[in-house]
């Protein structure tokens, strides 16, 4: 490297998913604020707009469309008018997901698995094989992946989830390897247990929330601002010798996760 790696993601176009709210939403505004113009997706237009009014408001460049992960061709609307709008697709954030079941494994109908598979990974891989092709025209990209850290360890109760999250490492390290040589690089975030409304029931109930902090070091549920940092780093030049990575940001919970 000739300059001196930076945090500045100025002339950037990144889209992140899932980003009405929660962990996608912060990282849009972290990325808008860092100089990228940021493209949010979800399926809910409202949500979005409001994030983007958010961020316009701070100065920043922003483009909200609504977009299914599970429905090929509004990703190919999404990246089309991505490319319309700002030229080019430099970051991918894949962050929507879903999980509409709590329970055992096998108490879930076929149905259940296809939908949590479907958005948690499928749409990870129709995302990556979208922007690809438009990563490879500007000389590369950087793409991060939202794990968890059920797909490190058995999760009670999520375990479809944890399955769907175990997918999404494989599918990260199996596309670090194929895309190392166009310098897309491709890395995970595996959160811990963080204030969204994602996670509400399990921080929102005294009977889960408890047995948790009494596991985590930090003694403490994360924010979705304690992920910003892995973000900016993933998606700047200061990771351009990282790839397949899957960093890890718990407050220590995985040091005392009885299970696994």
């Amino acid at each position: 490297m000739t300059t001196k790696p930076t945090f500045d993601l100025s002339g950037k176009v990144a889209i992140i998913t899932g980003a009405s709210r929660g962990i996608g939403a912060a990282i849009a505004k972290a990325y808008a604020h860092a100089g990228a113009a940021v493209v949010l997706a979800s399926r809910k237009q409202a949500g979005l707009d409001a994030v983007a009014e958010e961020i316009r408001a701070d100065g920043g460049a922003a483009l909200p469309i609504a977009t299914h992960v599970g429905d090929p061709d509004a990703i190919e609307n999404l990246v089309a008018r991505t490319r319309e709008t700002f030229g080019r697709i430099d970051i991918l954030v894949n962050n929507a997901a879903t999980n509409p079941h709590f329970g055992p494994i096998l108490d879930a109908d076929d149905a259940v698995w296809q939908k949590i598979m479907d958005v948690n990974v499928l749409g990870y891989a129709r995302m990556a094989r979208a922007v690809v092709p438009h990563m490879r025209t500007v000389g590369g990209g950087k793409i991060i992946n939202i794990a968890s850290i059920a797909g490190l360890k058995p999760a009670p109760g999520m375990g479809i989830y944890s399955v769907s999250k175990a997918a999404v490492i494989m599918l990260t390290q199996n596309l670090a390897v194929e895309l190392g040589s166009d310098n897309i690089h491709v890395n995970a975030i595996a959160p811990g247990f963080i204030r969204t409304r994602f996670s509400q029931l399990i921080w929102a109930t005294p009977q889960f929330a408890e047995p948790m902090l009494e596991l985590t070091p930090a003694g403490r549920f994360g924010e979705v601002e304690d992920l910003i940092g892995a973000a900016l780093y993933l998606a700047s030049p200061y990771s351009d010798y990282t790839t397949g990575s899957v960093l890890v940001v718990d407050g220590g919970l995985m040091l005392g996760w009885p299970l696994g």
